[in-house]
């Protein structure tokens, strides 16, 4: 499933959960990570691209749930 984030440079992106594999805070917002050193700049704060992300049932329990 695809989630629509605002990249930092102001344009909209689609980014397909199944594919996200590191998610961080940055100076610009959300940096999230995929495959193969690929990765992505949001404007949204973590807890929102997280909560999002978790609305699709398809981002993986690890990511759902740090710390545990």
């Amino acid at each position: 499933m695809f989630v629509k984030f605002i990249s930092a440079d102001r344009v909209a992106t689609a980014v397909n959960a199944s594919q996200v594999t590191f998610i961080s805070s940055v100076t610009e917002g959300t940096r999230i990570r995929f495959g193969e050193g690929r990765s992505i700049t949001v404007v949204e704060p973590m807890d929102e691209v997280i909560d999002r992300l978790n609305r699709t049932v398809q981002f993986p329990d690890a990511v759902i749930h740090p710390g545990h």
